[in-house]
């Protein structure tokens, strides 16, 4: 038989065990181990490669799975037959993608992100890759199990500290259910609902759509509530019907508008009186720029009424794609009797990683790097819209988050401005008309500055400007 002796890559992110893997693969499908061969027993390999013991079984175990060896009781592991036609068109095919379409592709999609700005100073993978080196080396039989749907205990641990001590959220980790992405935690708590016979939802207009799209698959019953300059209109919600009102009090998504702290209590107040819940998304509450943030209104709650939503995507990297929802006790009591209808969809991996991230503080250094940079890129924008955008376009709030809303004096069309901006590699969006604007014949959009590198705001809004003034 071939010695087993890999060369393993020190400098690489891939793990030994999955190094080692691969290299006792490739031989048996080249036919340097051949069928029915005894692999050297665990202690054996992991003394003669001077590797874990741990490191030497996440290798065969793997090796189990796939079905290129069998475990035998008393005896160790064995070569399985495999077709040594097939074994070589299989390692063709594995070096040719490697080599070819996976460059290829990742080529492919590289110029596809060139269409847009982006700005790798956001975010420091180093530290990222480190944490998740961690993961993979130290944890990596964890990785083997099915995740918990409620979200891996560890980062849930570490969301409860960070949401009570940076916006108030009082909670235990069992309260908590991880998801990935806003729009699956959405799913579940339409569930969780239904479940509790609440069918009714008030939705801030203008608002985020894909969060009403999602009441509206499921056949709630929606009534749009008006968003003036302290949030949502009270006045209109429901009375006398159980509802569910989302709201975004921290930094309404687009207006950017904040709910003051009396009127927090006012909507504490009628979710109370008329037996209703509160769905508060805390959208970007993390980057505001100018004073300190109101308290969550999930901390001012007293009688349970309120469901707590966060996300990492706008904090992290958009990729990310890790959100979580506080429920409150008894609503948590009835997740748990449902949960084991779902399977976790979020990258236990991530999750992990996030854990330790947090855990070692990085992620709260991230954050008040992020209020800097973005801070003055806010500023830079507002600079530059002022210098060239005069009569053209105006900022309408500029407080937080990682967009502005701009009205755009033009006969052109809300998609026709978005698109012309898309082929600038600037991300736009439209919104319904707002009715204090300024302007007599005006379009109002989303404007995401985030990704664009800080030295080169200027030279993106001008020339933006100047497609836009063109007929």
């Amino acid at each position: 038989m071939k010695a087993i002796i890999p060369d393993f890559d020190q400098q690489s992110t891939v793990p030994y065990y999955l190094q080692l893997y691969n290299y006792i693969k490739n031989s048996i499908l080249d036919g340097s181990i051949q069928p029915l061969e005894k692999l050297p027993s665990l202690r054996s390999l992991s003394k003669s490669l001077r590797l874990s013991l741990t490191t030497i079984e996440l290798a065969y175990s793997q090796l189990l799975v796939e079905g290129y060896i069998q475990s035998k009781p008393q005896s160790g592991y064995y070569v399985n037959q495999i077709s040594t036609g097939m074994g070589s068109i299989r390692r063709s095919w594995d070096t040719g993608f490697q080599e070819g379409a996976l460059q290829s592709s990742l080529d492919l999609f590289s110029d596809a992100d060139h269409m847009g700005y982006y700005d790798v100073s956001c975010f420091d993978f180093i530290k990222w890759k480190k944490c998740m080196n961690k993961v993979l080396t130290e944890y990596a039989y964890l990785l083997l199990r099915e995740g918990d749907p409620k979200g891996e205990a560890a980062l849930r641990y570490e969301i409860s500290k960070y949401v009570y001590q940076s916006r108030g959220v009082i909670c235990t980790p069992e309260q908590i259910v991880i998801g990935a992405g806003t729009q699956q935690i959405m799913g579940q708590l339409c569930t969780l609902l239904t479940k509790t016979g609440l069918k009714h939802v008030a939705l801030e207009e203008p608002g985020y759509l894909p969060v009403r799209n999602i009441f509206r698959d499921r056949d709630f019953a929606i009534t749009y509530v008006p968003i003036g300059k302290e949030g949502v209109s009270i006045s209109r919600l429901p009375t006398n019907i159980r509802s569910a009102v989302y709201v975004s009090p921290s930094n309404q998504f687009p207006t950017g508008y904040v709910m003051p702290i009396a009127k927090r209590y006012e909507l504490l107040d009628w979710a109370t009186g008329n037996n209703s819940i509160i769905i508060e998304d805390d959208y970007d509450s993390e980057l505001r720029y100018f004073g300190k943030p109101i308290p969550s209104l999930q901390g001012l709650d007293i009688h349970q009424r309120v469901v707590y939503l966060g996300s990492f995507s706008s904090t992290l990297f958009p990729s990310i794609k890790i959100s979580y929802m506080v429920l409150p006790p008894t609503m948590a009591e009835v997740f748990d009797e449902f949960r084991r209808d779902y399977t976790q969809t979020c990258s236990k991996t991530e999750q992990l990683t996030l854990a330790i991230y947090m855990s070692k503080g990085l992620y709260q250094t991230n954050i008040k790097k992020l209020r800097t940079l973005y801070s003055q890129k806010l500023q830079a924008c507002l600079a530059a819209l002022n210098r060239f955008g005069n009569g053209v376009i105006r900022p309408l709030n500029s407080s937080s988050g990682v967009n502005m809303l701009i009205n755009v004096k033009s006969r052109k069309s809300p998609a026709k401005l978005c698109q012309e901006a898309k082929e600038l590699g600037i991300d736009t969006l439209p919104i319904t008309t707002l009715t204090d604007a300024p302007f007599e014949s005006f379009v109002t959009l989303i404007f995401y500055y985030n990704q664009i590198p800080l030295k080169q705001i200027e030279g993106a809004i001008k020339n933006l400007i100047e497609r836009w003034k063109t007929e």
